[in-house]
């Protein structure tokens, strides 16, 4: 018998060294960052030290969680209109963010003191999740790709946005509706702020829900987003750089399971958390510009369903059927079915990801 890796063998290798440079270019980029605040890299408030600890945490809890969402066999279910290669993925575990999503938000809080911004945006983050969970647990139960209306999904979801955005109003310097931009200059919105604020915590969760759809592509790049985020918040708000540091660590530790090929989904219940989490840190910082920056894959996917829809729509003919702008929306199944691998198409969106988070730094 030969020494050949199996096609299989060799995915699993490229999946873990993807996973692995990833890792360890963050890593390098949270002590790079510390170096560059002239902050030490092992003392509690720094970006490194929770961006670790997290990883380590987090990927030791899948260890455990994983074979219990197999064992209550809380499958995936495949959508027969999506890319072929996907349905070999049908019963792979979903709601996986139950087990880094909670994991990364309570360190943060007990190494934070429990300081009521990070509280805030860890309650935002984890009412987000709850309402991801509700929807992937509906899923499963009804052994089908809808799980609670649209309708219901979204009104929780602003309910919750709500909730977050008057304890804004009432904690908050009056100058919080004055957005940051990039020389100095600031747009004053005024009362236009609050329903502003409130359109960027459901656009930025569900841009990040939509990214969510090939293994290792939503964890990763929001990774990448969440640590830079962090350093960009950490002057004038170190408790949320920890919050922020130690969700990137939580999504490093889940990639542990969700790399190619994926053993476990993180689903709505971590993507529309992960999502929040972004948006709520961003709006409590001032660093809407910044955001929208390192967001720019999420806005390019969500772009991409909006376009699909509306083209659809505008060629409708007689006959009910209308043609398609993409061979499948999000942007990321356009590319799987016009040939990109998923290894190739998650290398990519890391690279892009990287680009904008040093672009969101030096503009920032």
């Amino acid at each position: 018998m030969d020494a050949k890796l199996s096609p299989q063998q060799g995915l699993n290798s490229s999946g873990i060294a993807l996973a692995s440079s990833l890792g360890g270019g963050l890593t390098l980029a949270a002590l790079i960052l510390d170096g560059m605040a002239n902050r030490s890299p092992w003392q509690p408030i720094s970006l490194t030290l929770p961006l670790l600890l997290c990883a380590l945490v987090a990927a030791a809890m899948g260890y455990v969680v994983v074979p219990l969402l197999q064992n209550i066999k809380a499958g995936q279910i495949i959508r027969e209109d999506g890319p072929q290669a996907h349905l070999k993925k049908a019963g792979t575990p979903t709601m996986g963010g139950i087990f880094f999503i909670p994991t990364a938000v309570l360190i943060a809080c007990v190494w934070s003191n429990f300081a009521t911004d990070v509280v805030a945006v860890s309650v935002l983050t984890l009412s987000f999740g709850l309402i991801g969970w509700i929807d992937d647990w509906q899923i499963l139960r009804r052994k089908s790709n809808k799980g609670i209306s649209p309708r219901m999904k979204l009104g929780l979801q602003i309910a919750s946005a709500t909730i977050f955005c008057i304890w804004l109003m009432f904690t908050q310097p009056a100058n919080i509706t004055n957005i940051a931009l990039p020389l100095g200059f600031s747009l004053p919105l005024g009362l236009l702020f609050w329903p502003f604020a409130g359109f960027v915590l459901l656009a930025e969760s569900n841009a990040t829900n939509l990214t969510d759809g090939i293994d290792g592509l939503a964890a990763g790049t929001v990774a990448i987003a969440l640590l830079v985020l962090g350093a960009m918040v950490a002057p004038t708000s170190p408790g949320l750089m920890v919050f922020c540091a130690s969700l990137s660590g939580g999504c490093l530790g889940f990639l542990a399971h969700n790399r190619n090929p994926a053993r476990v989904f993180m689903g709505d219940t971590g993507s529309l958390a992960l999502g929040g989490a972004l948006a709520a840190v961003a709006l409590l910082t001032n660093s809407l510009v910044g955001l929208f920056i390192l967001s720019g894959i999420f806005f390019v996917e969500t772009l991409s369903v909006m376009a699909q829809v509306s083209y659809y729509k505008a060629t409708k003919g007689p006959d009910g059927k209308g043609k398609r702008l993409l061979k499948m929306a999000p942007l990321h199944h356009h590319l799987e079915l016009s040939g990109w691998s998923e290894l190739q198409l998650v290398a990519v969106f890391y690279l892009v990801a990287a680009i904008l988070a040093v672009s969101s730094l030096m503009i920032g």
